[in-house]
């Protein structure tokens, strides 16, 4: 856990959200309709809570990759970024139904200014309108379209949140049953693990989630695995004969996925993959994109910046103790 006491307004945020947005996820209907109201709500939210770096540059992206997927998303550059390797593959989250490369852009912009790197942030395909395993096919698309443009696996960083640290676990068990070489680092802030909402329904019974209940969140990912929650792509598992790249996860010391986040850690360092757990008191779910409200969003995107170009520059043996290192 991190050695910082949550500051003022993050815990005023907290206290607000959970006066109004925990109530409105409570009573938004589990329909297509409702899905639709989420995304507005969430998109405003995040517009408010952002904002996009000064001499960003966007570039959307609507092509066919090698083996005739579609890739779609957007080019995220910061001000001072080159084209040279590496980059990063973000994946978005949340609850494979709501979000957007246009909704993460701000977080994905400011992650490319800390790091230098150019970005790229997949745009899967959403529940209701396109179940499991759409949005793993198509970040799995985009990972084989990045190889097939020259970047080899030690120039890929995967980084996400919530929903899509579910599908970069997908992704990278898919690799290693494919024999395929792992991608350089991960990282992953307040990752979704377990689709049943259990682990965090257990976290629930300790500390009330600010934002939204476990059952409400699971309806939200029942849109997505309605009719297919049996498919054991969607339990995640690390084979200890294919440990995971250096990861960092991220989590808010107030979120119920807080819970998933040191499931997924633990299950990463039982498999022999280096693993550093940073849960940050008090804050909230996906706090690092919120930096126009909580001081905890740079600095946690800057810790993460960090990992990412420690293990960039360094030889792999030497971050092979990542899990320990501040």
């Amino acid at each position: 856990m991190c050695d910082v006491s949550p500051s003022q307004r993050s815990r005023w945020l907290a206290a607000t959200t959970a006066l109004w947005l925990r109530p409105l996820a409570e009573v938004i209907p589990a329909t297509r309709g409702g899905v639709l109201l989420a995304r507005g709500v969430v998109a405003t939210a995040m517009r408010i809570g952002g904002g996009l770096p000064a001499g960003t540059h966007v570039d959307r992206v609507d092509t066919t990759g090698p083996d005739g997927a579609r890739v779609r998303g957007e080019w995220v550059r910061a001000a001072a970024t080159s084209d040279a390797r590496p980059v990063i593959l973000y994946v978005h989250g949340s609850a494979f139904s709501i979000c957007s490369p246009a909704t993460h852009r701000s977080l994905v912009a400011r992650l490319s200014r800390e790091t230098g790197l150019p970005a790229f942030t997949v745009d899967y395909r959403l529940a209701p309108e396109h179940r499991h395993p759409a949005a793993s096919d198509d970040v799995a698309a985009a990972y084989r379209w990045l190889l097939a443009l020259g970047y080899t696996p030690d120039d890929i960083v995967l980084a996400g949140d919530s929903a899509g640290g579910h599908l970069i676990l997908e992704l990278l068990s898919d690799n290693a049953r494919a024999g395929r070489t792992q991608p350089s680092a991960v990282v992953m802030m307040s990752p979704l693990i377990d689709l049943t909402l259990g682990l965090a329904q257990q976290r629930e019974r300790v500390r009330r989630d600010p934002m939204i209940s476990a059952a409400a969140a699971r309806a939200l990912v029942d849109h997505y695995i309605r009719d297919v929650r049996d498919d054991p792509r969607l339990v995640l598992d690390v084979d200890p004969a294919h440990p995971l790249p250096p990861t960092l996860i991220q989590a808010g010391g107030a979120e119920m996925l807080c819970a998933d986040a040191e499931h997924a850690a633990e299950m990463i360092r039982r498999a022999g993959g280096p693993c550093r757990l940073s849960v940050w008191p008090g804050q909230m779910h996906v706090f690092q994109a919120f930096p126009r409200l909580v001081p905890e969003a740079n600095r946690a995107l800057a810790e993460a910046a960090h990992f990412i170009t420690r293990v960039l520059t360094e030889p792999r043996e030497d971050v092979a103790d990542v899990r320990l290192a501040n």
